[in-house]
C-alpha cells in the first residue's frame, strides 16, 4: 500500500548555480587550466551525454562544434575549470562514469576546494548509490554548511540506513548547526520511519518557532504524525495548510485507512474531489483499502467503474487493491474476475486472492492457487504463507500444512513470529498437539499470539490442564495475556470445574481493560455457572457494559442448569425486548432443563411474546 515519501530527492537538496553572462569572466581563464581539464577528460576517454556538453558550451558562451561525442572532442580552450561549471556538470551527470571523471577533475583541477562543488558532488554520489564515496567527500571537507549535512543525511535515509542517519544527525546537533527547511524534512522523515514521537514533536516545535512554512514541510509534518498514529495532530496540521496538494491529501487518506478509520478516509477522499483535486493511482489504492476494511462495496464498485472508464491508469497496484477490496467484501467471484483479467500480477496480488478464498470459506481453491503459484515460481512472502496455512487449518488439511511447513524451513523463515504462531494454530486445529508444542518451543521469540494459539488449541482439544500450564509459562516469560488468552483459559477452568484457578484468573483480569471485553465477560459467566457459583455469574452479567448473543445465552443456560427456570424464562423475554432473537437451541435447552417436553417448543414460542403470562 502506498506510503508517501517525505524526504527530498537528491536534486532538490542541490543549490543550482547561477552562471555569469560576462564574457570577460571566461576569457581571463588561463590556457593551462583548460588544458588540465581537457587532459583529464581525454585520459579517462569516457563519453559524456551531448546535452551536458551543449549546456557547458551554452554557459561558457563558446561556439558549439558540429559534432560533440566526448569530453576529449572539446577544444582545450573551451572548458573552464571553475566551480560553477563543475557544479552544473555534476548536476547534469547521467552516468556513474561521468561522475567519476568529474570527481577526478575536482580533485586535480581546482586550486581550492569549494563547498558548493563538494555539496553537489555529495548529492550526485548519493544519487548513484555511492554512499561510501559521498561520506569520504563529506569527511574530507575542510568546511561544511547545512546543505552538506542535509545532503549526507538525505543519502542515508534514501537507502534505509537509519542508524547511520541517526548518528550523523546526533553529530549535527552537537555541533550546533543551523537548520534549513530541507533538514527539517529529513529529520521528520527519520522520526516517522522510526516512530520516534518525541523527536518528531520537538522538530515540529522547532519549525513553528523558526517560522518555517512551505507545502513540502507541512506535508512532511502531516506524514510524521500519521506514521506515528496520532491522526488528531495530523488533521490539525493538515487543516491549516492553505493549498494541500494531492500528495498531502493522499497521506491523510492512507493514514486513516491504515489506522482503522476507513470511513474517515472515504470522507477525506470525497473532500478532495469537492475541492477540485484529481486523485492519483496511490490515492485510489488507499481508498480501495478503506472500502475493503469498512465493507463499503457500493463505494468500491463506483471507484472500479471510474477505473474502467480510464479515469485512472489500471496497473498492478490498483488491480491488487481491487482484488483485496472485493475479497474483504465477501465478493470473491468479483475478486477472481479482476485477478484473471490482470495482465501483470505480483506476489501481493496472489496473496490477496489466496487470503480472500481462505477468508471466505473456499480453502480448497486457496490451496489450489498456491500450488499454481509455486509451479510458476512466483515468490511467496510471509503473508502468503500465513494465508495458506490458515486455509490448511480450516480444511484440517494436515499433509498440505506440513508441505508448507517444510517450505518455510527450506526458506529459513521458521524464526518469523507470525509464521510460527500460525503453525501452532494449524497443528492445534489438526489435533497435532505435540507438533504444535515443538513449534512453540523452537520459536526464538514467543508473543501473546503464539501463546494464545497454544492455550486455545489445548482447551479446544480437551487438554485443559496443559492449557493452564501454558498460561503459567506465558506469565513466567512476562507476556501479558489478551482477551482471547483469558477467554481460552477460563474455558479450560470451566471444563475442569476448577473454581480456584478460575478465581485467580478473574483477579488478574480485574486489573486490566480485558474485564470490559464482552468475550471475557461471557467466559467468566460460563466458568462461574459451570462451577455452581450462580450469584457471581449474575453479578458479572449485570455489570457488563456490553452484551452479545453469547452473553445472553450463557446466562440463560446458567439459570436453567442451576434450576432457576423462572429466571431463565424472564431473561429470555428481556432478551427479546432488547431486540435479540432467541434461537431454537436456547429455547430447547431451557425447556428441557425445566422439565418441559420437546414437542411443546413450537407452541411455547408464543409464550415469550406475552410477558403477562409469566
Amino acid at each position: 500500500m502506498f506510503s508517501p515519501s517525505i524526504c527530498f530527492p537528491t536534486t532538490i537538496l542541490q543549490i543550482h548555480p547561477s552562471y555569469s553572462t560576462d564574457k570577460t569572466t571566461h576569457k581571463c581563464k588561463t590556457y593551462t587550466d583548460n588544458k588540465k581539464l581537457h587532459s583529464f577528460s581525454a585520459q579517462f576517454d569516457v563519453s559524456a551525454n551531448k546535452e551536458t556538453q551543449l549546456s557547458c558550451y551554452k554557459h561558457t558562451e563558446l561556439e558549439v562544434p558540429n559534432d560533440i561525442t566526448s569530453y576529449s572532442d572539446v577544444s582545450m580552450n573551451s572548458f573552464v575549470a571553475d566551480s560553477s561549471l563543475l557544479g552544473h556538470l555534476l548536476q547534469s551527470s547521467s552516468s556513474l562514469k561521468e561522475v567519476e571523471i568529474l570527481h577526478a577533475i575536482v580533485l586535480k583541477c581546482l586550486r581550492t576546494s569549494t563547498i558548493f562543488v563538494e555539496n553537489n558532488l555529495i548529492s550526485v554520489l548519493v544519487k548513484f548509490g555511492r554512499l561510501n564515496d559521498a561520506r569520504k567527500v563529506f569527511d574530507q571537507m575542510p568546511e561544511r554548511n547545512v546543505v552538506s549535512w542535509t545532503a549526507m543525511l538525505n543519502g542515508y535515509l534514501r537507502y534505509g540506513l537509519d542508524d547511520e542517519a541517526m548518528n550523523l544527525f546526533a553529530e549535527f546537533v552537537r555541533r550546533g548547526m543551523l537548520w534549513n527547511s530541507k533538514t527539517y524534512v529529513c529529520v521528520l522523515s527519520m522520526a516517522g520511519r522510526n516512530c520516534d514521537f518525541e523527536l518528531g514533536k520537538q522538530v515540529h516545535a522547532g519549525i513553528i518557532k523558526g517560522g518555517f512554512s512551505n507545502l513540502i514541510l507541512d506535508s512532511s509534518t502531516v506524514s510524521f504524525y500519521a506514521q506515528c498514529g496520532d491522526l488528531e495532530s495530523a488533521f490539525r496540521v493538515f487543516d491549516v495548510i492553505k493549498r494541500p496538494d494531492v500528495v498531502c491529501w493522499t497521506t491523510m487518506i492512507t493514514a486513516c485507512s491504515q489506522h482503522g478509520r476507513g470511513k474517515e478516509a472515504l470522507r477525506v477522499f470525497l473532500q478532495l474531489f469537492s475541492d477540485g483535486f484529481d486523485a492519483n493511482e496511490f490515492t485510489v489504492c488507499s481508498v480501495l483499502n478503506a472500502c475493503g476494511e469498512e465493507k463499503e462495496l457500493k463505494f468500491g464498485k463506483q471507484l472500479h467503474a471510474a477505473i474502467t472508464k480510464n479515469r485512472f491508469r489500471m496497473d498492478v497496484f490498483i488491480g491488487t487493491a481491487l482484488v483485496d477490496m472485493y475479497a474483504k467484501c465477501s465478493e470473491i467471484d468479483d475478486a477472481r474476475t479482476v485477478f484473471d483479467g490482470m495482465g501483470k500480477r505480483n506476489t501481493v496480488t496472489w496473496t490477496s486472492i489466496i487470503a480472500g478464498y481462505a477468508r471466505n470459506g473456499h480453502a480448497e481453491e486457496a490451496i489450489r492457487l498456491f500450488r499454481i503459484m509455486k509451479r510458476r515460481k512466483i515468490f511467496a512472502n510471509n503473508l502468503t504463507m500465513v494465508s495458506i496455512l490458515r486455509a490448511c487449518g480450516l480444511l484440517r488439511a494436515l499433509p498440505a500444512g506440513k508441505e508448507v511447513h517444510a517450505q518455510i524451513i527450506k526458506n529459513s523463515l521458521q524464526d518469523n513470529i507470525y509464521l510460527g504462531s500460525t503453525l501452532v494454530w494449524l497443528y492445534c486445529k489438526c489435533s497435532e498437539n505435540s507438533a504444535a508444542h515443538k513449534v512453540l518451543q523452537d520459536m526464538p521469540i514467543r508473543d501473546v499470539v503464539s501463546w494464545t494459539a497454544m492455550i486455545s488449541g489445548c482447551a479446544h482439544l480437551g487438554h485443559e490442564y496443559e492449557a493452564l500450564e501454558y498460561l503459567k509459562d506465558m506469565l513466567g516469560e512476562g507476556v501479558v495475556p489478551n482477551p482471547f488468552t483469558y477467554s481460552s483459559a477460563l474455558k479450560a477452568c470451566a471444563k475442569l470445574e476448577d473454581i480456584k484457578r478460575g478465581k485467580l484468573i478473574h483477579s488478574s483480569i480485574s486489573k486490566t481493560p480485558s474485564l470490559s471485553n464482552v468475550f471475557v465477560g461471557s467466559a467468566l459467566i460460563n466458568m462461574y455457572a459451570k462451577c455452581g457459583y450462580l450469584p457471581e455469574a449474575i453479578q458479572i452479567f449485570d455489570n457488563m457494559p456490553e452484551r452479545n448473543l453469547v452473553s445472553w445465552n450463557v446466562m440463560i443456560v446458567a439459570y436453567a442448569k442451576n434450576g432457576c427456570c423462572g429466571e431463565a424464562l424472564k431473561l429470555m423475554y428481556r432478551m427479546q425486548v432488547e431486540g435479540i432473537e432467541v434461537d431454537d437451541y436456547i429455547l430447547a435447552t431451557v425447556l428441557t432443563a425445566c422439565g418441559e417436553f420437546k414437542e411443546n417448543i413450537k407452541s411455547n414460542s408464543k409464550y415469550f411474546l406475552h410477558p403477562n403470562s409469566l
